[in-house]
């Protein structure tokens, strides 16, 4: 099994690192591969809203970057971490526009992402970091994901680069997410060879404007 997660922080190696990190030592322990994406310091545009990955439904965005690369990695994987810095009590601007485009595209082409694993992980210096983490996990549950917990909300705190290695209570949170994260993982790889999954609705989409 494999894991594949995304560094959203400008800084390669700073605290959103260190807590994918320690989530990714637990998921290896279990004998599952992880490897880290590094989206933070990109220069990733927003979604544009021209639809056009609904209608070709090619699982490919029409700007032609590195994020159609990251959705196949996605769409290969057994699980994903998304994990961001927090930026003005949200998600990092690059990060976000990542995943703007990833799980729509993901989404209209037939759910790609579906009754896979997903956690969300959160770096922060002071505050911010239940709003972010709030933000992040809102793109799990769009795409039907499943999502391990731990025994907190999934933040970390630190100010400088590695910061977040003396926090206890937050490297405890992190290995646990780890240890139940690949433990949903097995549960999940087990269950799909006895019990079918329920079937897919087609998405309902309702306007209240008359």
């Amino acid at each position: 099994m494999k894991t594949v997660a995304f560094n959203g922080s400008p800084n390669k190696e700073g605290n959103t690192f260190h807590a994918i990190q320690m989530v990714a030592d637990e998921l290896e322990k279990e004998g599952i591969e992880t490897e880290i994406v590094h989206v933070g310091n990109k220069a990733i545009r927003g979604c544009l809203a021209c639809g056009q990955c609904a209608k070709k439904k090619n699982e490919q965005c029409v700007q032609d970057d590195q994020v159609n690369e990251w959705i196949q990695k996605m769409k290969a994987a057994d699980s994903i971490i998304i994990g961001s810095p927090v930026h003005f009590s949200a998600i990092g601007g690059t990060m976000k526009s990542f995943l703007d485009r990833a799980f729509y595209v993901t989404g209209v082409n037939n759910g790609m992402l579906r009754h896979k694993v997903g956690a969300s992980v959160v770096a922060v210096r002071r505050s911010g970091g239940l709003p972010t983490f709030n933000q992040l996990n809102n793109f799990l549950c769009y795409a039907e994901m499943l999502i391990p917990t731990s025994n907190y909300w999934n933040v970390i705190h630190g100010t400088r680069p590695g910061e977040a290695t003396q926090d206890e209570e937050g490297k405890q949170i992190m290995r646990t997410l780890g240890r139940n994260m690949a433990w949903l993982m097995k549960v999940v790889k087990q269950g799909k060879e006895t019990i079918a999954p329920p079937e897919r609705e087609g998405k309902v989409y309702m306007s209240f404007i008359r």
